[in-house]
C-alpha cells in the first residue's frame, strides 16, 4: 500500500495578484499585473527591478501592509493577514526605524512586549539575538550612539525577536556605504544559515541579489510583471563568505542577472527559469 505525498506547503504562494492604483480623474496606475511566484520554506529569493516596477508593493502585499486588487496570496498556507496576525514573519526595511529612547535591548524586546511575552523571556531571547547579530557589547546602547549599520543589525534582530519563519526585507542596506553593506550582506548570509528563515527581499543591487539568494526575480517596468527567475548556484548559505565575490561563477550569474535586466537572453543562460 502506497502513501499518497503530502502537497508542498510553499513559505509564500502568489497568484495571480494585481494591484491597481486610483489616480487623478479617474485614472488608475497598475503597478502589479499577474504576477505568480513562489518561495519555499527556507529559501531566499531576491525581487529586483527598475524603479516603480512593484518590488515593494509586492512586499506590502505580502506583509498584508497593503490588499491585491486580483489575486491572492497565502503565508504557510495561512491567508497574509491570518500570517501577520499569527507573527509568522518578520519585517526590516531601508531604515532601521529604532525607538530612540529604547536601548538596544530594549528595541530587539519590543515585538515581543507589544505580544506580551513575560519580562525574563523577553530579556533571555534579546540576549540571544543581540549575540547572533555580533552587538554583545552594545546592549546598553541607544540607537545615536551605534553607527548605520550596526542600528541595522539592531533591525534585523527585532524581525527576528519572534523566531519567524519568513523574513520580508526592503532595501534594508540601500543606505549604506559600500564596505557596510558588503560586511552586512555577510552577516545576514550567517543569520540565515542560522535560522533557516525564508526571505523575500528587495534590492536595486545586482551584485547584492546574486551574493544572498538562491533565486533571483527579475521584474519588468511598470506595469510590473515577472520577466524571468534566475536560479544561482553558488552553494549553501553555510559555504557563502566573502570570497564568493571573486569567483567566476558569481560574475557570470551577475551578467545574467544584468542582460535579464535589460530584456536580453543571457548568455549561456543556464538556471533560467521562465515563468
Amino acid at each position: 500500500m502506497t502513501t499518497a505525498a503530502l502537497p508542498v506547503q510553499h513559505a509564500v504562494e502568489v497568484n495571480a495578484v494585481s494591484r491597481v492604483f486610483a489616480g487623478r480623474k479617474g485614472a488608475s496606475v497598475t503597478a502589479l499585473d499577474a504576477v505568480s511566484l513562489t518561495v519555499a520554506p527556507g529559501e531566499f529569493v531576491s525581487l529586483i527591478g527598475p524603479s516603480g516596477c512593484g518590488k515593494s508593493t509586492l512586499l506590502r502585499l505580502i506583509a498584508d501592509l497593503d490588499t491585491p486588487t486580483d489575486g491572492s496570496i497565502e503565508v504557510f498556507g495561512k491567508s497574509a493577514r491570518q500570517a501577520r496576525i499569527d507573527q509568522d514573519y518578520g519585517i526590516a526595511f531601508q531604515q532601521a526605524g529604532l525607538l530612540p529612547w529604547r536601548t538596544v535591548t530594549g528595541n530587539i524586546e519590543l515585538p515581543l512586549e507589544l505580544h506580551g511575552t513575560g519580562k525574563a523571556a523577553r530579556r533571555d531571547r534579546a540576549a540571544e539575538l543581540i549575540e547572533l547579530v555580533g552587538l554583545s557589547d552594545f546592549a546598553g546602547h541607544y540607537p545615536d550612539q551605534l553607527s548605520g549599520g550596526m542600528q541595522q543589525r539592531v533591525a534585523i534582530a527585532r524581525s527576528l525577536a519572534e523566531s519567524p519563519s519568513l523574513l520580508l526585507m526592503d532595501e534594508p542596506f540601500g543606505a549604506l556605504d559600500e564596505m557596510t553593506r558588503e560586511r552586512m550582506q555577510n552577516e545576514l548570509v550567517r543569520i540565515c544559515a542560522e535560522t533557516s528563515a525564508a526571505v523575500v527581499f528587495v534590492t536595486h543591487s545586482i551584485p547584492e541579489a546574486v551574493f544572498l539568494s538562491n533565486r533571483v526575480v527579475v521584474m519588468s517596468p511598470r506595469p510590473g510583471r515577472i520577466r524571468d527567475v534566475l536560479s544561482v548556484n553558488l552553494g549553501r548559505m553555510s559555504d557563502r563568505g566573502e570570497n564568493l565575490r571573486e569567483d567566476e561563477d558569481f560574475f557570470h550569474s551577475v551578467s545574467q542577472v544584468r542582460e535579464l535586466l535589460h530584456g536580453a537572453t543571457p548568455t549561456g543562460a543556464r538556471g533560467v527559469e521562465t515563468r
